[in-house]
């Protein structure tokens, strides 16, 4: 079958193959051997950006030099590229460079540049991630949610702050109400956006996983019984645990007689006293391709 991330660049050798005419994201897909949904989400997760936006990006960066050289009319160049006006050609121009197709030719003009993706994967912490299949009958989520926005690298602030924000006697209580695994405080994160790019929104949840009734001042998500993938690492916090995204879609599912389905995904970390290292788990619900 071969690496999955080998797959994975040659679907990218193809994409900017494509860069003229439509990008064939269902190509794409059959060349990384894997369902145009899971490539989405694959590219996604790894770049930190939809596929839309990064065909977009990398256009601008190679009509730039053409702008430049004005050699050519703008409408010329927009075609070129896929845009049916010079207006459309403009505004995307103006959005990627920060400045229009005419000022880009004057004499000093900053421009940016979107280089070409190659993919590789590091993990930080341990370099085998453990993994383990199991089967959960219907639990539910309780505690408190929010709407958050995805932070791929780095300490997300935004969900630091409103885990931190829950009182030390609602902790305890949802510590009580704890009854199977996942055990304890951990968090959940539903309802993305379908390309999950980098700052997009999600629902996160601080809670407990539990089957007991649901208190009248905390919120609850029911979660349908099925099985779970658990992967597992310990590492610098929060690298090793953002790792285990990647790592998932990159190589495990790939290489693995499993899907991910729709649901929850689960997150268990024990951090150390300075937080700076953590044992983490990741929980996604599968079932069998």
């Amino acid at each position: 079958m071969g690496n999955p991330l080998e797959h994975l660049n040659r679907a990218m050798d193809l994409l900017e193959a494509q860069l003229h005419d439509r990008v064939d994201v269902g190509a794409l897909a059959r060349v990384a051997l894997t369902s145009e949904f899971h490539f989405r989400r694959v590219f996604s997760t790894l770049a930190g950006m939809s596929i839309s936006d990064y065909v977009r990006r990398r256009r601008m960066t190679l009509a730039a030099p053409q702008i430049v050289a004005g050699d050519e009319t703008v409408l010329a160049i927009a075609t070129r590229w896929g845009y049916g006006s010079a207006d459309a050609f403009g505004r995307a121009f103006r959005d990627f460079h920060g400045t229009g197709p005419s000022a880009a030719r004057d004499p000093g003009a900053t421009l940016r540049t979107q280089q070409r993706l190659v993919f590789h994967l590091t993990l930080e912490g341990e370099t085998d991630v453990r993994h383990r299949i199991i089967t959960k009958d219907a639990f539910r989520i309780v505690g408190a949610t929010t709407r958050a926005r995805l932070q791929y690298e780095g300490v997300n602030a935004e969900l630091q702050a409103f885990s931190a924000s829950v009182p030390m006697e609602t902790n305890f209580r949802l510590k009580a109400l704890s009854d199977g695994e996942p055990a304890g405080i951990i968090t959940a994160h539903t309802d993305f956006t379908e390309e999950r790019e980098d700052g997009s929104a999600f629902s996160y949840w601080h809670g407990v996983a539990t089957t007991h009734p649901v208190p009248e001042d905390l919120d609850s998500l029911e979660v349908p019984a099925g099985d779970w993938v658990v992967f597992s690492t310990s590492g610098a916090f929060p690298a090793s645990l953002q790792g285990l995204w990647p790592y998932a879609h990159a190589e495990w599912f790939p290489s693995h007689p499993y899907q991910q389905v729709a649901g929850p995904e689960l997150v268990r970390i024990a951090p150390a006293h300075d937080f700076a290292t953590a044992d983490c788990e990741l929980w996604l619900p599968v079932e069998r391709r």
